[in-house]
């Protein structure tokens, strides 16, 4: 069917899971009512995939013998035809469904205007800072990580993997990374399914590990350039200051305060690697 050779695919609903075939135009789903929102949207998306006009039809029993839930479910996929409606028909199967306690007003309050994911993120930044026994700091902003900039070209190119999607998803899954181990099972993911990484994309790696190293140190901002470069520390830094005096009076020529948090450092830093190496081994030192 994907090679043309045959006109007409037979099979269940595992094409659902995101089969891509741009030349299919049809797509006769049996016994509709049975299926859920979800399944009905992902399964409509199999076609279409292309320039090629396509159709979806829904086949039911008649609307009478069909359950309430049913018609509402084959209701709110017809109405919703535009680009981007993912996100409104999940709302609807959430009315449809029933979202329970922890989506629900009763519980979760004005959950819908922050959004699930940053709710979520916000709860456990309170938990984790009361387990510490440290108060909630309710109006300090969320901790991205540290801020690194080394003034080099760290993406994923478009000519590497074209889906925008795919990229966007690939890139959440590296900066929600956790450890290095985590970055090398992405890294090696992505190999598989799409090649050996391009130098922009190995740059990303490198940076997100560096942060990774970065953030439980306290360090707000790195930056580094061809020959200098500076670090930041936030004012709750686990850094121990005696170590950071230490390396400015034993290496003068390569370190020099500045201010109460800042730290220039001057190193001979010409290529990508002399700066990534060069970065490493200061976050090492501290």
């Amino acid at each position: 069917f994907y090679h043309q050779r045959f006109n007409v695919l037979v099979c269940t609903t595992i094409i659902e899971t995101g089969i891509d075939i741009p030349t299919a135009n049809t797509i006769i789903m049996d016994r509709a009512d049975k299926l859920g929102l979800a399944q009905l949207h992902q399964l409509r998306g199999r076609v279409g995939r292309s320039h090629h006009q396509a159709y979806a039809y829904c086949l039911t029993p008649p609307r009478k013998r069909l359950t309430a839930e049913a018609i509402k479910r084959l209701d709110a996929l017809e109405s919703l035809e535009e680009l981007g409606s993912g996100f409104t028909l999940a709302t609807h199967d959430l009315e449809i469904r029933g979202a329970g306690e922890l989506l629900g007003e009763e519980q979760s309050g004005n959950i819908q205007d922050v959004g699930y994911g940053l709710y979520m993120e916000l709860l456990e930044r309170a938990v984790q800072s009361l387990k510490s026994g440290n108060k909630v700091a309710l109006d300090a902003p969320l901790r991205t990580g540290a801020e690194i900039n080394l003034q080099l070209t760290a993406l994923i190119p478009e000519d590497y993997l074209p889906d925008v999607h795919t990229r966007l998803i690939l890139y959440k899954r590296i900066a929600n990374a956790k450890h290095s181990n985590a970055l090398d099972e992405l890294q090696v993911e992505m190999i598989d399914r799409f090649g050996l990484l391009p130098e922009a994309t190995k740059n990303l790696f490198k940076l997100t590990e560096l942060k990774l190293k970065a953030q439980p140190l306290g360090i707000h901002k790195i930056e580094a350039s061809t020959a200098s470069g500076k670090i930041e520390f936030e004012p709750t830094t686990t850094v121990n200051p005696d170590k950071v005096i230490e390396m400015i009076r034993t290496m003068p020529q390569h370190f020099k305060l500045i201010g109460s948090h800042q730290i220039k450092f001057m190193f001979d830093m010409q290529t990508p690697e002399k700066r990534f190496q060069t970065v490493e081994n200061l976050l090492n030192q501290l």
